[in-house]
Parts: structure tokens; C-alpha cells; sequence
């Protein structure tokens, strides 16, 4: 079991689905969702910020931007509560996903997961 924890001492995602330990699987899960709503919040409040920008002094479409930061805001409030709650509520239960929340971790997941993917399909 030694052998499958990685350098940083956490277990990738794909290691933990593989042995089937549910609670990294949860976790990471958690911790991934969480990070994809705060990402998305961000991204959508540079959309807004452009469409505002751009909306050329048409009312409609300043009204639509304004709603769309004004969302957005509230959607990266909500993440951010979401992971002092799943943090708390998490420790609580014996879950620690506070410490998957870390980017490089991610990165270090996904191009495992594309090298994988396309090592498998190649056609040599």
C-alpha cells in the first residue's frame, strides 16, 4: 500500500479509485468541486466585466451584465462558505478536504489522466 502514496504523501484521485477507498475518493471529489465553482465564479465575473464593457450604453445589456457579476459574486460567496462549512462539518466527521485543495495536486492529476489516456489510444 506504501508503494501507491505519492511524493507529497496524499494519494492521487486515480490511485484511490483503484483501491477502492471511498473516503479519498469523497474527499477529493469534495475538494474538486470546490475548487471548479470558485474557478467558474472568477471566470464569470470577467464575462460580465466584458459584457459590461462592451455593451455600448444599451440599457438591456448593461442590466444583463450587472446580473451576471452580481451572480457571479454570489456564487464565489457561496464557495467560499461551502468550504468553511465542508471543512468544518468535514473534521467533524473525520474528513480532511481542505488539504486536497491544492492546485499543483491537480495539475499533477490531470496530466496523469491525459497521459494515460493517451498512451492507451495511441496506435503504435
Amino acid at each position: 500500500m506504501a508503494d501507491y502514496i505519492n511524493s507529497s504523501g496524499n494519494k492521487s484521485i486515480i490511485e484511490a479509485a483503484q483501491n477502492y477507498e471511498i473516503l479519498e475518493i469523497i474527499n477529493r471529489g469534495l475538494a474538486y468541486a470546490i475548487i471548479v465553482a470558485g474557478f467558474l465564479s472568477v471566470v464569470f465575473i470577467f464575462v460580465g466585466g466584458i459584457s459590461f464593457i462592451l455593451s455600448g450604453g444599451q440599457e438591456d445589456k448593461i442590466k444583463s451584465a450587472v446580473s451576471t457579476i452580481r451572480y457571479a459574486i454570489i456564487g464565489l460567496i457561496v464557495t467560499i462558505l461551502a468550504t468553511v462549512i465542508v471543512g468544518t462539518v468535514g473534521k467533524a466527521m473525520g474528513l480532511d478536504i481542505i488539504r486536497y485543495i491544492n492546485f499543483s495536486d491537480i495539475i499533477d492529476t490531470i496530466t496523469s489522466i491525459t497521459s494515460e489516456g493517451s498512451s492507451s489510444q495511441s496506435l503504435d
